[in-house]
């Protein structure tokens, strides 16, 4: 089996889209970070700025007001005090929260842009099948002495071997990115849990939400494998798997009231909402989210397998 992923993976990186891929993507993150650094700037300029005591002194007394209302629905009420709490905290302990135009501030939030990681793996693994068919190399692959789900196997597993390569390619990219454009704030990130607030890790946080932010990679590129492995024109699975990639959390948005869409794949392939608070649909859990997503990827691989080995070749 390792003999089969050392081939796919020397495959995969002899093609010159992966080199390309790759190089986009760290000119990208590089590039998307000093144009911030200039637009926050001169934002910063026309801006009347305060020191952060005062601007949370100022949130603290409309929390406090905000709280007085007596027509206050329970969950907006249990919200303002967590808010509450984690304001007086930091203004009673001096605790400065990151500058959203520091250092930090960008490291931790550029979670969300590894959409371009997502983007690039789901073009690798829906072409990483099907080119063997549109190129007419399959019959030579498959006529070696090795079953047939081994070499599909060692398919998948380069596919999440470089899902992982181009996110740590991300991660490395984002922190010089921040080192290059950014100063360092020197905030703290507070979290409010079984009724008191605890200071958390930074590095903590930002290496939970890529690792979050890694399980929907993950659901895209299986997604994109069992696209390639069903079709046998490349260009086909790569354009229904990056056209439901940006489609789908549209649709989720769209029908968000209705009670079915908890059930929906795109409804859970961003799991660090449950961090950062921004989720689709209310009332579902982590655990919930993780067993749909389990389903969903059960599903793509039995697809997959099943078409991969009961498929003729015929060309």
């Amino acid at each position: 089996m390792l003999n089969l992923i050392r081939n796919e993976w020397m495959k995969l990186w002899h093609k010159k889209a992966t080199w390309i891929m790759t190089i986009i993507l760290v000119i990208m993150l590089i590039g998307i970070a000093g144009i911030m650094k200039w637009a926050t700037s001169n934002m910063q300029q026309a801006e009347e700025t305060h020191s952060w005591e005062e601007n949370l002194a100022e949130n603290q007394a409309m929390l406090k007001a905000e709280l007085s209302n007596p027509n206050i629905g329970k969950a907006e009420k249990e919200s303002l005090e967590e808010e509450l709490a984690l304001t007086e905290y930091r203004l009673d302990n001096n605790r400065a929260p990151l500058d959203p135009n520091s250092r930090e501030s960008y490291v931790v939030n550029s979670h969300s842009m590894l959409s371009m990681v997502t983007l690039f793996v789901v073009i690798a693994a829906a072409s990483i099948v099907a080119t063997e068919f549109s190129q007419g190399t399959i019959k030579m692959l498959l006529s070696r002495p090795v079953k047939r789900w081994k070499i599909l196997t060692s398919k998948y597993l380069t596919s999440i071997l470089f899902a992982l390569f181009l996110i740590v390619v991300a991660i490395v990219s984002t922190i010089i990115a921040g080192y290059l454009f950014y100063d360092s704030s020197g905030g703290s990130l507070l979290e409010y849990k079984a009724g008191s607030v605890v200071e958390i890790s930074y590095w903590g946080r930002v290496l939970t939400l890529y690792g979050l932010q890694f399980v929907g990679v993950l659901i895209y590129t299986t997604f994109a494998f069992m696209m390639g492995s069903v079709f046998r024109s490349s260009s086909l699975a790569i354009g229904l798997s990056i056209f439901l990639l940006f489609m789908g959390p549209n649709v989720v948005f769209f029908l968000s009231r209705f009670e079915f869409t908890k059930y929906i794949l795109f409804t859970h392939t961003d799991l660090t909402g449950y961090i950062t608070g921004n989720m689709f649909i209310q009332g579902i859990s982590m655990p919930f989210s993780i067993a749909v997503l389990a389903v969903y990827v059960l599903i793509f691989l039995v697809i997959s397998y099943w078409s991969f080995i009961r498929r003729d070749v015929t060309a």
